[in-house]
């Protein structure tokens, strides 16, 4: 089950919201509709589903409709039509009592503006959620510090927010929603207030939070470098429309509309793209049972002076050359005594393109791809770089 479900979802601001409804229905547009009502669209029909432990980012410009939706989300906005399932339920059917439960429960929210109580410490701003449900004060703080610990500020728990700068109060924000214990944690362009250096900073704690707690986030942002790192998956917001959702290489690679293309033309895309998208099976591979003469006669037959060596499971043992194979074989020497390991660079799947630029261009040998001990395949300095300059040519030639 999805843990939220947004469908035909719609906000209307104005007097006669069912009226524009209506006006939308029949396929009026946004500038439409206020020009002969007055009213204005912040949210058109939207739809989409956010599986557990995804990190979903809703991104657009000032006026796009992102930050309605996540209030819509909640709740803290009544929608005009459409439903939000949360676990399967809908919150737009639900009373007042049983919505407070669910946000509660369920719905952790960090916005831009950080709403720390001043006269607090820290500890007590991190457990005041808690302290609302009349959770027993040794239970609150013992789950505070633990959270207060999860995002890096063990030892601040008896400081106050004046004493901490804006990335440090952002942590706190963050270890109140998580102190507790829901399943989701809804961002409302929770970094856009920091400064460049300390909002990277805190994406990359994000990330590791995640990693770490396994919770479903709803992000939201305008700036599109940051949904490509953060994101699983991305939609792109338009007009109270969502134009177009995808993983960050599905929208660089297949942009839905010329405004979803103007949006990704000048991204970096070593930055997004990963070593998975230029791997490639190595031409032979030498089992860890062969001898050198079979390896002599492997590399002849592909035209290659060295290859990667792995056992029967295909976990990587190392690399052989030509010349120490032919070493071996003439002078009766093991392989495994002639085998390389120490100059072999291997990484993840998942390593971005940019942080193997500067590696390609000083190791010997191809990088391979490992995962969990196995030679998934290799990548070589010219397939980082042809990656990113055919991708850089595939949308210059888009955008003719």
């Amino acid at each position: 089950m999805n843990k939220i479900e947004v469908n035909h979802l719609t906000k209307i601001f104005g007097s006669h919201p069912q009226q524009g409804l209506e006006r939308l229905k029949k396929g009026e547009q946004k500038s439409e509709i206020l020009e002969k009502t007055g009213m204005t669209v912040g949210v058109n029909q939207a739809s989409f589903a956010v599986k557990p432990g995804e990190i979903f980012v809703i991104m657009g410009l000032s006026g796009s409709g992102k930050s309605t939706l996540i209030r819509l989300v909640n709740r803290l906005i009544e929608p005009t039509d459409g439903e939000v399932l949360i676990d399967g339920e809908d919150i737009t059917k639900m009373d007042k009592k049983s919505l407070i439960n669910t946000r509660r429960k369920k719905l952790g929210m960090v916005f831009q503006k950080f709403g720390l109580l001043p006269h607090k410490t820290i500890l007590d701003n991190v457990a005041y959620g808690l302290e609302i449900q009349d959770v027993s004060k040794e239970e609150r703080e013992k789950k505070a510090l633990e959270t207060i610990e999860d995002v890096g500020l063990k030892g601040y728990e008896n400081s106050y927010p004046s004493q901490l700068s804006g990335g440090m109060q952002q942590r706190v924000g963050i270890a109140r929603a998580l102190a507790n214990d829901t399943d989701i944690l809804l961002m409302d362009e929770a970094f856009s207030a920091l400064d460049p250096i300390i909002r990277s900073e805190m994406q990359d704690e994000l990330l590791k939070i995640q990693d770490k707690l396994d919770k479903t986030v709803l992000f939201i942002t305008h700036d599109l470098d940051e949904a490509l790192k953060l994101g699983d998956r991305i939609a792109i917001m338009k007009d109270g429309k969502i134009v177009q959702i995808g993983t960050s290489e599905e929208i660089l690679e297949n942009p839905a509309n010329d405004y979803v293309s103007n949006f990704v033309k000048d991204v970096d895309r070593s930055k997004v793209l990963e070593a998975s998208h230029v791997t490639k099976k190595p031409k032979v591979v030498l089992s860890y049972k062969d001898g050198p003469r079979v390896a002599v006669r492997k590399m002849e037959e592909a035209g290659i002076s060295s290859i990667f060596v792995t056992d029967k499971d295909k976990n990587l043992k190392g690399l052989l050359t030509i010349d120490d194979a032919v070493k071996a074989y003439q002078n009766n020497i093991s392989m495994e005594e002639v085998l390389i390991s120490d100059d072999i660079y291997t990484t993840s799947p998942d390593t971005p393109l940019n942080d193997l630029i500067g590696v390609a261009a000083d190791v010997k040998y191809p990088i391979a791809i490992v995962e969990e001990g196995k030679l998934l395949g290799i990548v070589s300095r010219v397939s980082i770089l042809s990656g990113l300059v055919l991708g850089k040519e595939k949308d210059e030639v888009g955008t003719v």
